[in-house]
């Protein structure tokens, strides 16, 4: 313990230290496994993941990822909409990334393993120049 007391400027120091290696692993897990755009891209491009938007209906209509399937949060549970294929990876998708990390746990619950969030939501999908669709109104 008087090792401790005499030194201690190293010790707080080596405790500072670990702290800031373990920042992004907590970081990440605090975003629920939460995706880049680019990543995103990826698992649609190579693993033929499926893009679920999660926002109300007028706010897909204003802008969308292009080919995302509009199932707003609360009809979430039971519908008909989702893939039937559970394995295969989804990107759930809204405005900033608030209500998606919501729906990943239902969907997660439903049986959906890979279901991971888009960071930062469509906002960061426009940011990096990425497709976006609006749907004519009805």
């Amino acid at each position: 313990m008087s090792f401790l007391i005499e030194n201690w400027i190293p010790a707080v120091m080596a405790l500072v230290s670990g702290a800031l290696l373990l920042w992004p692993v907590l970081q990440r897990g605090a975003q629920g496994g939460a995706i880049s755009p680019s990543e995103a891209v990826r698992l649609i491009n190579r693993e033929k993941a499926v893009v679920i938007d999660v926002c109300e209906p007028a706010e897909y209509a204003a802008g969308h990822v292009a080919g995302s399937r509009s199932i707003p949060l609360g009809t979430l549970e039971g519908s008909k909409d989702l893939p039937s294929n559970k394995t295969l990876p989804l990107v759930v998708v809204c405005a900033s990334g608030m209500r998606a990390s919501r729906a990943a746990g239902t969907l997660r619950k439903a049986g959906y393993a890979n279901a991971q969030v888009l960071a930062g939501g469509l906002k960061a999908w426009r940011e990096a120049n990425l497709p976006v669709e609006a749907s004519r109104a009805a």
